[in-house]
């Protein structure tokens, strides 16, 4: 452990500080260059641009920048260490962003005493960039904070702690409940954690299918019921009518388990509990809310899948948020809607039923890969990914009527 940390240290201070650095995209080598990149050249497309403002799109890179913006109150499971701590993981998404769907980010840490504070400054800036990622943002406030900013932003804003964990979480639950023989609309839920993940995975898996009434969410006081009065309006929309109040109770049974709250939460008991084959998605990082060999010697017909790379069935947001926004920005999409998230679901989850090519097993470090128990969610080094997710979320923005402009012809053939 004490290598690995040095690892990542070094990792982030070498060669240069950070992950991430600007590239020019057009000659400046010549006194033309400079004359046609900054004065007196510059001032025809500051023109165009004044005249019509989608001209932006056409004359600068804001079609393919992405503002990666937090408070650094909820760093991955570090909790609120401030805005500045936060910059290596929002250069890391950054990295990310460039990496897998090729799209330009910057990193925006704020400092704010309020959240109309911080809505405030997102929303002057926002009209530099192509699209906003919210992240490493405490609930509730990221909840207002991303409602406030898609009223008065033109350009998707999305917070992917909350949706692209949504989403990758429904693309691998929809495909355990097929090879477990089970259906959606069936199967009760429990939800261990009440945040922003939680709620934005159960409101998913709802638009999936998934029947609110049979959903049980719990937070620290216990199983989430309607004759609670301390809720805020997020969590009670999870408010069951039910006598039960205990894990215990609302396990009992259950076909699925998703824990997106802290380490250890659950027993092998509590698995034992649940209905014949099946699902837990234990996705506190780094510790899992049960370690996988424990659930597997509990049970023998489980599907597990964790927040970690070194077990199967990795759910990772890497799967989704560089698409979602390949997609959006490239039929200049407006808001990233439920339709697209939706899209993205489906797309997701059907690469993992087709061939796996050499190239992801020998990137992934596996000699084979077939659908199954131990493998429901695609691997992130897929090629796939980028064409198939970014061409049902652009098309399901045109579908939607938030789409700016068409699909390119031939867009993301494969």
């Amino acid at each position: 452990m004490t290598d690995f940390r040095q690892q990542a240290l070094d990792y982030h201070a070498q060669p240069t500080p950070g992950k991430i650095s600007v590239e020019l995209s057009t000659p400046a080598e010549t006194a033309q260059d400079l004359a046609l990149a900054y004065s007196p050249g510059v001032a025809e497309p500051v023109r165009e641009i004044a005249q019509d403002p989608e001209n932006a799109y056409k004359y600068t890179a804001k079609g393919n920048l992405v503002a990666v913006i937090t408070n650094g109150t909820a760093i991955l499971g570090l909790g609120n260490l401030g805005p500045l701590a936060s910059k290596p993981v929002m250069e890391g998404k950054a990295l990310l962003f460039k990496r897998f769907a090729n799209i330009d980010s910057i990193d925006i840490e704020v400092k704010h005493r309020t959240v109309d504070e911080f809505v405030d400054t997102v929303a002057n800036i926002a009209d530099t960039f192509g699209g906003i990622n919210l992240e490493d943002i405490k609930a509730p406030e990221c909840f207002m904070i991303e409602k406030a900013l898609k009223e008065r932003c033109s350009i998707p804003v999305f917070h992917d702690d909350q949706h692209g964990t949504a989403i990758v979480t429904a693309a691998g639950m929809i495909n355990a409940l097929d090879i477990q023989g089970k259906k959606i609309e069936e199967s009760v839920i429990v939800c261990m954690g009440a945040g922003a993940a939680a709620v934005s995975c159960m409101e998913l898996l709802i638009s999936c299918g998934a029947m609110r009434e049979k959903i049980y969410m719990l937070d620290r006081k216990g199983v989430i019921h309607a004759s609670r009065d301390d809720l805020n309006e997020y969590k009670r929309r999870f408010a069951n009518n039910t006598d039960m109040r205990t894990l215990e109770e609302v396990i009992n049974g259950a076909d699925i388990f998703v824990g997106v709250s802290g380490p250890d939460v659950i027993t092998a008991d509590h698995v034992k509990l649940m209905a014949p084959n099946p699902v837990i998605f234990a996705c506190s990082n780094p510790d899992p809310e049960i370690k996988p060999e424990l659930a597997h010697e509990a049970r023998s017909d489980l599907i597990m899948a964790t927040g970690r790379s070194d077990y199967p069935n990795q759910v990772n947001n890497v799967l989704c948020f560089p698409f979602i926004f390949r997609g959006a920005l490239d039929v200049r999409a407006s808001t990233i809607n439920e339709e697209m998230k939706v899209a993205a679901v489906h797309a997701i989850r059907q690469i993992a039923k087709e061939p796996v090519s050499k190239e992801v097993l020998k990137a992934s470090g596996h000699k084979e890969l077939s659908f199954g128990k131990e493998y429901i969610i695609p691997k992130p080094m897929d090629p796939r990914l980028l064409t198939r997710v970014s061409r049902a979320v652009a098309q399901a923005a045109i579908d939607s009527g938030v789409a700016g402009i068409e699909m390119p012809e031939g867009y993301m053939a494969e």
